[in-house]
């Protein structure tokens, strides 16, 4: 009789990844492999580096060595968003480590490959099994790759060209998920805002679908979309977001308010045509939340192109904004672009975008207060005895006492803080 043999797949970076994490985990399991998403406390049989560098390596490595200092001798497979400078940074840390392709899930050659490097002797399972990082949340990828080109961007030389799933294979994931106990399902991708472009159908109809075949008590995040694809068929978005299955939050990044910037960076969308979508938006649901993201310092950015973005973000007062320093990665045309912003100055804009960014966050959460207010658990909180729960416009609500993840609640609102509100719990 043999052990159960075991895998931990570790993620990192946005949404989409651990979406693929999830998938890995998954073609494991199928194998007869007990499968997890954490750092193990003891010794398995192999990890699955899934790796994220957007920003740069250094996370990537950084979680490289931890696994090979707190595991010797365990086999590492490295796949994700894995660039050519990462890749020959850790064969020089460790050559043992394996390399698989981007769609490490999806590629039977490479997944026996390293298979055959464990000499797996679990008996395979019949019925694929749903496995979830995040309890109570389903991640669902339906897109992978893009339809864009920009110039300071690593992603897109790893994922590619757009590739969308078919609508019929994303709803039965939904539904699996949803019958597993997930309440929200978290729709992900590089760019789902030209999901179905290659399938000649879109995003506003790929949630009707769902809306329509996917009974339940669940709500829908939908994760982040280019500018530009989203115009060709806003209206029919907005129509679908009516429904009350879809959590009033929309992730549009516009990554600087300057055309100018805008076009150096081959974003193909102006800063008007993202003003367009965030005020259609607002106007059809006033206490949605917006989030967006921003590169500062792009090599070229004046000090005009600079307050051009914090302008935009006055604007459209979103209520989530990461902004980013610009990091030139390797591969990508922006890599060897001159004229960068100095150091001191590229660290002066980012904490001024920040410190006008968390005014207005922390303004939008205040108009809250006072309010009744049903959420839904998430997970636990960062604080001890207390549970982050989200509202209907997937704002982070904090809660005193441990509830449930699932667990539905009736709130009021009697505080806020600039990423979350603070709400006391209505017998």
């Amino acid at each position: 009789m043999h052990l159960q043999r075991k895998v931990a797949v570790l993620s990192e970076g946005c949404a989409a990844n651990f979406g693929d994490g999830e998938e890995i985990g998954e073609r494991f399991a199928r194998e007869g492999f007990a499968v997890q998403f954490e750092m193990p406390s003891e010794t398995p049989d192999a990890i699955v580096l899934n790796a994220c560098t957007v920003k740069g390596i250094t996370s990537a490595t950084k979680l490289a060595k931890k696994i090979r200092s707190q595991f010797e001798n365990v086999p590492v497979w490295v796949t994700g968003c894995a660039t050519d400078d990462l890749k020959r940074a850790l064969v020089q840390l460790f050559p043992d480590f394996c390399f698989g392709p981007k769609d490490a899930h999806k590629n039977e050659a490479a997944f026996q490959e390293f298979a055959h490097k464990l000499s797996a002797t679990n008996s395979k399972v019949q019925e694929i099994p749903d496995l979830q990082s995040h309890a109570g949340i389903g991640l669902v990828n339906i897109e992978e790759g893009c339809l864009d080109a920009c110039s300071y961007c690593s992603t897109r030389l790893v994922k590619g060209v757009l590739k969308s799933a078919a609508p019929d294979s994303i709803v039965r994931r939904v539904q699996r998920k949803v019958e597993a106990g997930a309440k929200e399902i978290f729709l992900t991708g590089q760019d789902t805002s030209c999901y179905g472009f290659d399938l000649h159908t879109n995003l506003a109809a790929l949630l009707q679908q769902i809306i329509v075949h996917v009974p339940g008590d669940y709500k829908i995040r939908l994760g982040m979309g280019n500018p530009r694809h989203v115009l060709r068929y806003l209206e029919a978005l907005l129509e679908s977001f009516e429904d009350e299955h879809l959590y009033k939050f929309v992730h549009i990044p516009v990554q600087s308010g300057s055309d100018r910037i805008l076009k150096a960076m081959n974003r193909r969308h102006t800063h008007k045509e993202y003003l367009q979508i965030a005020k259609a938006f607002r106007t059809r649901f006033p206490e949605m939340t917006l989030g967006t993201d921003i590169i500062v310092a792009f090599p070229g950015e004046t000090r005009e192109d600079f307050e051009e973005s914090v302008r935009l973000v006055k604007e459209t007062r979103p209520s989530i904004c990461n902004i980013t320093r610009f990091v030139p990665r390797e591969g990508t045309p922006a890599f060897a672009l001159k004229n960068g912003v100095l150091k001191e100055e590229r660290y002066a804009r980012s904490a001024e975008l920040a410190q006008v960014f968390q005014q207005i966050a922390l303004e939008n959460n205040r108009s809250c207060i006072g309010k009744v207010e049903r959420v839904t658990v998430e997970k636990v909180g960062m604080r001890a005895g207390t549970t982050i729960a989200r509202d209907d416009a997937y704002r982070p609500v904090a809660l005193q006492g441990n509830f449930p993840i699932g667990q539905t609640l009736d709130v009021k609102i009697r505080d806020a803080e600039t990423f979350a509100l603070l709400a006391e719990v209505l017998v």
